[in-house]
């Protein structure tokens, strides 16, 4: 049985270059070069993935600028058949993201809606959630693993302590970890190829309402007590300890 499956997927700096005023704790991102998130990846990964098993069409969607011509042009050369670049917000405001989203995905039928658990530039988690409560969508959050039958789809769940296996019906929200898969190499004849398909560019749309601000995005500050031991054996028996005391 055949899916239109959408993926989200998202171009950012690339953050093992990225540094932090001291002074404010602000990232410093200008002229840093841009790639496919790594958690895009996965979730473009295990959306091919169920095309290649069941059939069907994947749409992909990146809230960005033109510059994220070359993250889609990736995800088209690993198996994405459709891109939509949404325009006109750089921001990290998750409220905001979802609503625009949201509308987007409204236009295109689906049964399945796949991204990463959370970004890698601000951690926050937030974005799958305020999906599923504005599309009215049941969501299965980061799935190490998922499997599709007919209309529902299983996934298992990795929490901090186990893992659970949940079942909804669709259409389903899918977030996924980095533990899912192992993204592919495409090969050059489809990063050829990709280069030629057509990306949809389109303005985002903004509600005028929207009522939520983001106050502030600064890395958090971090003082750590440096301690050197001359004696190694004593080095060793404190670090033993605080290791301890951090298991209970």
């Amino acid at each position: 049985m055949p899916y239109n499956i959408i993926v989200l997927i998202k171009q950012i700096v690339d953050i093992d270059l990225l540094k932090v005023d001291s002074s404010t704790g602000t990232p410093q991102v200008q002229g840093l070069p841009l790639r496919l998130e790594n958690l895009s990846k996965n979730a473009v990964e295990e959306a091919v993935r169920i095309k290649e098993k069941h059939g069907g069409k994947i749409t992909a969607i990146c809230f960005g600028t033109e510059k994220s011509t070359s993250a889609m042009k990736e995800a088209y050369a690993m198996g994405v058949d459709e891109g939509y670049i949404l325009t006109g917000y750089t921001g990290n405001n998750p409220s905001l993201t979802a609503d625009v989203i949201s509308k987007k995905i409204r236009e295109i039928p689906h049964d399945i809606i796949i991204l990463g658990n959370q970004s890698a530039e601000s951690y926050t988690g937030m974005l799958q959630g305020k999906l599923s409560s504005i599309l009215e969508e049941p969501l299965l959050s980061d799935a190490v693993k998922v499997e599709i039958n007919e209309r529902s789809a299983t996934v298992t769940m990795a929490l901090e302590n186990e893992n659970i296996v949940a079942k909804a019906q669709m259409p389903v929200i899918i977030s996924v970890t980095q533990e899912i898969n192992d993204p592919r190499f495409p090969p050059v004849m489809q990063i050829m190829t990709a280069g030629r398909k057509k990306i949809n560019i389109e303005a985002a749309q903004f509600s005028p309402d929207d009522k939520i601000e983001v106050l502030s995005n600064t890395a958090p500050r971090s003082e750590r007590k440096k301690t050197v031991f001359e004696d190694q054996e004593k080095g060793i028996t404190e670090i033993a300890k605080v290791i301890r005391e951090g298991m209970k």
